[in-house]
């Protein structure tokens, strides 16, 4: 296949790493949205989020709703670089939360989970509010945000502090994470969880049990940053194990960076992630088959 030289340039660019996120919000198109920037979902600075409303017909219950948490070692990362994963997902008729949330070195773990609760429950208890369907909120996250969102998911103790509980949420999308990953190898994420002395209970795959929600794993088949036999497999077996209807994606030509990069227009070439979260997104759980997918073919 010959790529269009901006195709192959924009992909040579996101595969330099998340700063390049620059390259594909500027070539994103802001039709499909409205835009509600810097909502508060707490006191501090960094516990805000942007809400991006789709300009579609709205549905008679509502749109579905995402609250997304992006990666960069918990240490990195801002929600305005995500404008087009926001505009994506608006673009397929989802109201879409993009969170930021306190970063290393001014909290460690498990500060920023507390951050990503509150923001999940900003989106549980003003989705009708926002035009959005109470019944088919759903958090995701990439990367460190995936492990975010796995624990928001999956760990009661978080959500139970704000007034909620993951049974409230219709499922739950990690798309690269981290999610048994002691001892950590990554020198950017070892203080944040006080490498060597790891706190109790910091791994999702510990909390992978029956009453766990809905669950969308995907990752790059051949990620070299987050192992995703380790991580996404392991996670998915397990959850299936246990009854948990799983769906499972593993993209052959992804990296960990261009996985999310692959919701951008630009870049969806490299793989159907956006069409899958979107296929997930738009199902019930009658519809939604309790399987583990193994590969998405070339």
């Amino acid at each position: 296949m010959r790529l269009h030289p901006i195709l192959l340039a924009l992909a040579i660019f996101l595969l330099a790493g998340c700063s390049a996120t620059g390259a594909l919000n500027a070539v994103t198109p802001s039709s499909s949205y409205t835009l509600n920037a810097n909502v508060a979902y707490g006191e501090h600075p960094r516990q805000k989020l942007d809400v991006y409303v789709p300009t579609a017909s709205q549905p008679p219950a509502g749109w579905p709703v995402i609250v997304f948490f992006y990666g960069g070692s918990w240490n990195t990362g801002d929600r305005t670089q995500y404008q087009f994963v926001g505009e994506a997902l608006a673009a397929r008729g989802v109201l879409t939360l993009v969170a930021d949330y306190r970063l290393y070195p001014e909290v460690r773990y498990p500060d920023f989970l507390s951050d990503s609760a509150q923001a999940l429950a900003f989106g549980l208890d003003h989705a009708v509010r926002l035009g959005g369907d109470q019944k088919r909120v759903y958090v995701m996250g990439h990367s460190a945000g995936g492990y975010n969102a796995a624990m928001l998911a999956l760990d009661a103790r978080w959500l139970q502090a704000t007034g909620h509980r993951p049974n409230e949420l219709a499922g739950w999308i990690g798309l690269a994470g981290p999610y048994d990953f002691l001892p950590i190898v990554n020198a950017d994420a070892k203080p944040v969880f006080f490498h060597p002395n790891y706190p109790e209970n910091s791994q999702p795959i510990g909390f992978a049990g029956a009453d766990a929600p809905r669950s969308f794993l995907a990752a790059a088949e051949n990620d070299k940053l987050v192992n995703p036999q380790r991580n996404s497999v392991q996670l998915a077996n397990q959850l299936k194990a246990a009854g948990v209807p799983v769906t499972l994606k593993l993209y052959p030509h992804a990296s960990h960076t261009t996985l999310i990069g692959a919701f951008a227009w630009p870049l969806q070439w490299i793989a159907p992630v956006l069409d899958d979260v979107q296929a997930f997104v738009g199902s019930t759980p009658n519809e939604q088959q309790p399987a583990v997918g193994r590969r998405v073919a070339p």
